[in-house]
């Protein structure tokens, strides 16, 4: 019958010779046996006709369940109302199959008003009834109602079995009780029921992102406890936990114990790896994970690909981040707004401003970029002394309405001192201070203080800083320069006083002071250099010298004056003063000023650099000033002066060209005698003097000393062969010249 279509049959008739021939549970049997729901219902019908027929509640919850088999919901609703007018009271089975069938075709609204009119009835329904609701109601993540559900089997004394904890757990876990979660579990291990690995791996992991490392931690020696193996998602929630605490050392371990136990790590443990290797400065490490996952198939994910380029980053090497940035291109992954974030940084470190630019404009197409992207774009811009493009930029920044950090802050601090931009400075505290954004960064109320440096608030601002600590080192620098610029020395000493007053700040502004030397600027240096003076301190020995070397450069000879003019130091900061003074008139062709100091120098006991001394020597030489030479090389030996190579080599050469042969051998005796290292400009200078002397036995002497260490060269080869050759020598001369050829040694070269 099952074969024909509705109608292709007549049960009556059908069943015409089994009439007063069955009992009712022969009936029964036979209700039971149908395996389609038409033959269910219209053998059911013909059963209801027979004289043997009495209302049962198991004829009807056999009708239920093929009706529910087959979802047809509404006739299972008309004959369970059919069973209640006749008569029938439902028992836990009819409920629970009708509840069963409402689970199982995902009616669960209709599903829980069901089961609380069968609560009212006292219907006591089998755990496994119950624990098909607890699963249909899961997949539909109703997490509550499976709680609920659970709290009423508890109530009921209804003995949940390991399916029923498993279920629930997942189910408190995920509606966020953690707590009645790892509870129901411990019920779970009392009542004999072993935990799957997949119930503790929910519970390390919610714990995990919790924050709360201990209890997470025991959960998972108890599951190591009983035995059973972590899997690959475990592992890489607690690989997370130890990442996010720092505790790198634990991670690499749980790595270690992964492959002693063969559990495959998937692209999320292999991306953690590679952070804790980076974090760790294990960059060689992280690149050899990264490769691996490469060879095993693991990359599919823009955040591994990004993760490792920020290792190359943080190690400083922008060419292999763009290199892994261009692998992942290569593999068709879209790049979001963080990839291009990671793109941009390689560029800016790169210094690579076309790629840079395009960069940020791809970035922008996407909304304005936030202020990582937008401080790295500016720091370029500065870097290249693009100051109008990184003005363009602040003013997009600002139009933007972009979240300033502290960074950002910075750089466009940075941008505007170095322009002299005090209303900018103004207009942009002002802005952050009333939004609140950065209230409480010490940098901006560092700012917002220096502000006001010189008129009646300064002092209540100076106390609102110091009450949270010292001033932003920073944010005193920048605005040291920026009065600098605008020539506002009243409050470029006010910003002075706060910097000499903490710890480092008499060696900060040395340094600043140097900045401005490095970049030419001796205006700043200068004023900088006298208000230091004016609130007794002064600039380090090594800054004065660079200011004295940058005048020098700058021919300006008159400010070097001054500057000697107002030494009044010890003779330690003195001497490197007076080696740079001698340094800087000999070099601008102020020869006689250079001797005279340095005589000043010698009168003074300050000993004179070799350096210096051979600078002087070599300018007189050169102008032709021999004596004023030969006096600085015997006051140098006289005073015992700590020679180097180069100060000998000089000394020889100088007095080579003032025709002192004798004094220049003599010099080169003392230079062996003193164990100073001689180089191959030592023998090409010894070389001519002894072939002015027409000692062609010395001058051989020397060649064989630079033979035998071997330094020789086309010049000492050349000077020998002219030797030969003016003595008349003709062989030695020739056999010279073969000897360079034989040793690949090309004439002229």
């Amino acid at each position: 019958l099952s074969q024909k279509p509705e109608g292709g049959y007549d049960m009556r008739m059908v069943m015409g010779s089994f009439v007063a021939k069955l009992s009712f549970n022969e009936m029964c049997i036979v209700l039971k046996e149908q395996k389609a729901w038409r033959q269910v219902r219209d053998f059911f019908a013909w059963m209801k006709l027979q004289l043997c027929y009495n209302p049962s509640v198991i004829a009807y919850t056999i009708v239920l369940r093929a009706y529910g088999q087959v979802g047809k919901i509404k006739l299972a609703e008309e004959t369970f109302l059919e069973m209640l007018d006749a008569g029938c009271e439902p028992d836990e089975i009819a409920c629970g199959t009708m509840l069963c069938t409402y689970a199982r075709w995902g009616r669960h609204k209709a599903m829980l008003s069901f089961y609380s009119a069968i609560q009212e009835r006292g219907v006591v329904l089998p755990v496994a009834v119950y624990n098909f609701m607890l699963s249909s109601l899961q997949k539909k993540s109703l997490h509550r109602d499976v709680v609920q559900i659970f709290k009423d089997m508890t109530d009921k004394s209804v003995a949940p079995n390991h399916f029923t904890f498993t279920v629930v757990i997942c189910s408190m876990v995920k509606d966020g009780l953690l707590e009645e979660g790892l509870g129901t579990l411990y019920r779970m291990k009392s009542l004999g029921f072993a935990p799957e690995e997949i119930t503790y791996s929910r519970l390390i992991s919610s714990y995990v992102k919790e924050g709360k490392q201990e209890i997470a931690l025991r959960i998972y020696e108890d599951m190591r406890s009983c035995g059973i193996a972590p899997s690959n998602f475990t592992c890489a929630s607690l690989l997370n936990l130890y990442y996010k605490n720092g505790d790198y050392t634990k991670a690499l371990s749980l790595f270690s114990e992964m492959e002693r136990y063969k559990i495959g790590a998937d692209e999320v443990i292999y991306g953690l790896l590679i952070r804790i290797y980076g974090k760790l400065g294990l960059y060689e490490d992280a690149e050899r994970t990264f490769e691996e996952a490469e060879r095993l198939g693991h990359l599919s994910d823009e955040k591994t690909y990004t993760t490792m380029a920020q290792v190359h980053l943080n190690a400083g090497n922008f060419v292999k981040a763009l290199k892994t940035m261009e692998l992942m291109r290569s593999q068709n992954i879209l790049f979001s707004r963080f990839a291009y974030t990671i793109l941009l940084r390689c560029y800016m470190m790169k210094g690579d401003l076309g790629f840079a630019e395009q960069t940020f404009l791809c970035l922008s197409k996407t909304g304005f970029p936030d202020s990582v992207s937008c401080n790295d774009m500016l720091k370029l811009y500065i870097r290249e002394g693009l100051f109008d493009k990184a003005k363009n930029l602040i003013f997009q920044i600002r139009k933007e309405n972009v979240v300033v950090d502290e960074e950002l802050c910075r750089t466009m601090m940075k941008m505007y001192s170095k322009e002299g931009m005090l209303v900018e400075v103004e207009q942009l505290t002002q802005e952050l201070r009333e939004n609140g954004s950065l209230k409480n960064s010490n940098f901006i109320q560092t700012v917002s203080m220096l502000l006001h440096a010189g008129d009646g608030k300064f002092e209540r601002e100076k106390y609102t800083v110091l009450a949270t600590g010292l001033p932003d080192g920073n944010a005193l620098e920048l605005m040291l320069t920026l009065y600098l610029e605008n020539d506002n020395s009243i409050r470029a000493g006010c910003t002075l006083d706060v910097l000499l007053e903490t710890p480092d700040g008499l060696s900060v502004a040395n340094q600043l002071i140097s900045k401005f030397i490095r970049e030419g600027d001796a205006s700043k240096a200068e004023t900088l250099c006298d208000l230091l003076t004016k609130r007794g301190s002064r600039p380090e020995s090594g800054v004065s010298a660079s200011i004295i070397n940058l005048y020098g450069k700058q021919q300006k000879l008159e400010k070097v004056k001054e500057i000697v003019s107002a030494i009044d130091a010890s003779a330690a900061y003195r001497a490197e003063i007076y080696n740079s003074i001698i340094d800087t008139f000999a070099n601008c062709g102020e020869l006689v000023k250079a001797f005279h100091f340095y005589k000043e120098c010698r009168d003074k006991g300050i000993d004179a650099s070799p350096t210096a001394i051979s600078v002087l020597v070599n300018k007189l030489t050169n102008h032709g000033m021999h004596r004023e030479a030969e006096d600085v090389i015997n006051r140098s030996f006289r005073d015992n002066v700590v020679l180097d190579t180069i100060a000998y080599n000089t000394f020889i050469k100088a007095m080579l060209e003032a025709g002192k042969l004798h004094f220049a051998t003599r010099i080169y005796e003392r230079m062996l005698s003193m164990g100073v290292s001689t180089s191959i400009q030592t023998y090409s200078i010894m070389l001519s003097v002894y072939g002015r002397q027409w000692n062609l036995d010395k001058a051989k002497e020397i060649f064989n000393m630079a033979q035998s260490m071997g330094i020789l060269d086309e010049i000492l080869y050349s000077n020998l062969i002219s030797l030969y050759g003016k003595s008349g020598r003709a062989q030695e001369a020739s056999e010279m010249f073969a000897e360079m050829q034989e040793r690949g040694i090309k004439p002229g070269k």
